[in-house]
C-alpha cells in the first residue's frame, strides 16, 4: 500500500479549512490504496485575541467591514459548506475564541485516525453548535467525547501544554510563507492551497503520488 503525507496548515474557527478539509476527505476516500499519514500544523488566523476570545457581533463587525457585508459573506460561505455536506451557521456563534489550547488538544491526541475523529469534532462544535473551543471545559468535555481523558486534558490545558508547539508551528508557517490557511502540503513537497474543489484535491493528491503536483 502506497503512504502520502498530508500536512495540513490551518485554523479551527476558519470556515474555508472546514470545507477545505472536508473536500481533501471525500477525495481520499476515492483513492482507497493510499495510507494517509496526516499532521495537523497549528496556525492562528488571531494568536493575539484574549485567552478568554472576544463577543462575536463585534468581531465579525470589524473584522469583515460592517454588520452588512458580513452577513453577505457568511451566506455565502454557509452556502458552500451545504455544498460540501457540513453545516455551518454564524448566528450560533457567540464567542471568537483564541485558538491556542484547541490546537494543543489536536496535538494531544497522538495520531491519526483519532486526531482527525477531534479536528472533525471541534469544527462541527463550533461551526454547527456555537460552542466556546477557547474554553477548557468545552475542551475537555469534546476531548472526553472522542476518547480522551477530560480530566487529564483539563489539567494538561491548565498547565499550557502544547503551548510552545502551537507557537512553533506558528513560525515555521510564517518561515513557509503561508499567510492564510488552509495550505496543504503532500509528501513534504507539493504546496496546495485554500478549499479548492473536489477534481482539484484529486489532481493534487495523484499528482504528489506521481511526483509532478506544482504548487499552487
Amino acid at each position: 500500500m502506497n503512504t502520502i503525507r498530508i500536512d495540513l496548515f490551518a485554523d479551527i474557527v476558519c470556515p474555508w479549512c472546514y470545507i477545505g478539509e472536508t473536500r481533501l476527505q471525500k477525495a481520499l476516500k476515492e483513492r482507497p490504496d493510499l495510507r494517509v499519514e496526516w499532521n495537523w500544523r497549528p496556525f492562528q488566523l488571531e494568536p493575539h485575541l484574549p485567552e478568554r476570545g472576544t463577543p462575536w457581533k463585534e468581531f465579525a463587525r470589524t473584522r469583515f467591514g460592517g454588520t452588512g457585508r458580513a452577513q453577505t459573506i457568511f451566506a455565502h460561505v454557509a452556502e458552500l459548506g451545504a455544498t460540501a455536506g457540513i453545516e455551518i451557521a454564524f448566528d450560533r456563534i457567540s464567542t471568537a475564541p483564541n485558538t491556542r489550547m484547541a490546537h494543543s488538544l489536536i496535538l494531544m491526541a497522538g495520531e491519526h485516525p483519532r486526531r482527525e475523529r477531534l479536528v472533525r469534532r471541534l469544527f462541527h462544535a463550533y461551526f454547527a453548535e456555537g460552542a466556546n473551543v477557547g474554553d477548557v471545559e468545552t475542551l475537555a468535555a469534546i476531548a472526553g467525547e472522542t476518547g480522551l481523558n477530560k480530566d487529564e486534558v483539563r489539567e494538561c490545558l491548565q498547565n499550557g501544554q502544547g503551548a510552545d508547539e502551537v507557537e512553533r508551528s506558528q513560525r515555521e508557517a510564517e518561515h513557509l510563507g503561508v499567510t492564510g490557511v488552509p495550505f496543504f502540503i503532500f509528501n513534504g513537497r507539493y504546496a496546495f492551497s485554500g478549499a479548492q474543489s473536489h477534481e482539484a484535491f484529486l489532481r493534487a493528491i495523484d499528482g504528489a503520488m506521481a511526483g509532478t503536483t506544482a504548487s499552487r
